[in-house]
């Protein structure tokens, strides 16, 4: 039976399986990331991003959630694509562009003293307040908005970051039970498209613990759009400035919105577990 060879690999906590699809071509990606990302069964992880070629910049990157649902885009993940392209030794360049379905992303990758990559900052580009296609308001925007769910209601603020955002910021995380709450709020018939979900603290020195309903996957250690759209709403809402630190389950992103052209910015680690080999039919 063919092998394929793979890369574990996480940003914060955020793990995925990744693939070269130049040496190994993956025809049902969909099927394989429900395979191999089960905990006891395959590799485990939150799904599997596979890395190509492209036409428009340096790689391309696809990511599909351990459901199988394709996304549009994961900050975390792309970090690691940033690191598996250059300790690869497929580009020796600290700055790269991946091509994306939310656009085209600009790294910058740092290495330590043995050349490896060990964090990445990444311009996730601008944030979109209102698009109606992902959220179900007359123009598609909510600053601040309730919404009802399992005889709750939550307040929060829509951001996009390619991938639709729900931010809440509450007075104890300890509280909120994100097994439940999460599911809840994902297929909330005000997200048309589903919805990621942040549940958000702000910490005394001014750090904003955030835990994460990922869509598609669950509950996961720390997830990059989200952390971006977490500091959106915190400076838009008036819970912090342009910088902030996002402090997840699974580690700590810095974020800042750029006030001369709008972009966010993202820095964060990106490590390698283990490599592996898989057999596929």
């Amino acid at each position: 039976m063919p092998k394929i060879q793979f890369t574990k690999m996480h940003g914060a906590g955020n793990d995925y399986i990744y693939v070269d699809t130049t040496r190994f071509p993956i025809d049902h990606p969909q099927e394989a990331a429900i395979r191999w990302s089960r905990p006891h069964t395959g590799v485990g992880s939150d799904g599997l991003i596979l890395i190509g070629t492209s036409d428009k910049a340096d790689f391309s990157m696809r990511m599909f959630n351990n459901d199988g649902s394709e996304g549009r885009m994961c900050g975390n993940g792309v970090r690691c694509v940033g690191k598996y392209v250059y300790d690869h030794g497929m580009t020796h360049n600290k700055t790269v562009t991946i091509e994306t379905l939310a656009g085209i992303k600009t790294l910058q990758l740092f290495t330590d003293q043995h050349n490896r990559v060990e964090k990445a900052t990444v311009d996730m580009g601008t944030p979109i307040l209102n698009d109606k296609t992902q959220l179900a308001t007359e123009d598609g925007s909510l600053l601040v908005g309730n919404i009802e769910a399992e005889r709750k209601t939550y307040q929060g603020t829509f951001v996009s970051m390619g991938n639709p955002h729900f931010v809440i910021f509450v007075n104890d995380i300890t509280n909120i039970a994100l097994e439940t709450e999460g599911p809840a709020l994902e297929h909330h018939p005000m997200f048309p498209e589903g919805c990621n979900i942040e549940f958000v603290q702000v910490l005394p020195d001014g750090a904003l613990r955030t835990r994460v309903w990922e869509r598609g996957t669950g509950i996961t250690l720390a997830c990059g759009t989200g952390a971006c759209a977490t500091a959106v709403a915190a400076s838009l809402n008036g819970k912090s400035g342009r910088k902030s630190s996002i402090l997840m389950d699974g580690g700590q992103l810095d974020i800042e919105w750029d006030e001369q052209n709008n972009h966010v910015f993202m820095t964060g680690p990106a490590a390698t577990v283990f490599e592996g080999e898989l057999e596929i039919d």
